[in-house]
C-alpha cells in the first residue's frame, strides 16, 4: 500500500469512528465539516431523515477570486452556515470535525459557527 492510500485509509476509520459517536437529531443536527487542499465544507445534516439543512463552501460565487484554503475562508464559512442556521431555526448542533484534527482551518470554521450563535 503506498503512502497516500496509508493515509485515506486512516482518515476512513476516523471519520467512521467520529460518526459512530455522533448522530443529528431534528433538536441537535450535526455541523459536518469536509476539508480538501483547495476547499472547505460545511453542512448541517438532520440524520434520522438523511436531509442537508443548511450548508456553505468556498465554491460559493462570494467567495471567487479569492483564497479559498486558508483559515481566514474557514472562519468566514463558519459564520456563514452559522447565520444560515439562525434563520433555519438550528441554535443547537452536534459537530462532526470528519476524522480531522480539531485544528487550524477545522478549528477556525468552528470558531466562525460559535460567534455567528451555533451552540456546540
Amino acid at each position: 500500500m503506498n503512502k497516500n492510500k496509508a493515509k485515506l485509509a486512516g482518515l476512513k476509520r476516523r471519520q467512521r469512528r467520529v460518526r459512530g459517536k455522533i448522530f443529528g437529531t431534528p433538536e441537535r443536527p450535526r455541523l459536518r465539516v469536509t476539508r480538501t487542499n483547495s476547499h472547505i465544507y460545511a453542512a448541517i445534516i438532520d440524520d434520522t431523515k438523511g436531509h442537508t439543512l443548511v450548508s456553505a463552501s468556498t465554491l460559493e460565487p462570494e467567495f471567487k477570486g479569492g483564497h479559498n484554503s486558508n483559515k481566514e475562508a474557514a472562519e468566514k464559512i463558519g459564520e456563514l452556515v452559522g447565520k444560515r442556521a439562525l434563520e433555519a431555526g438550528i441554535t443547537k448542533v452536534a459537530f462532526d470535525r470528519g476524522g480531522r484534527i480539531y485544528h487550524g482551518r477545522v478549528k477556525a470554521l468552528a470558531d466562525g459557527a460559535r460567534a455567528a450563535g451555533l451552540e456546540f
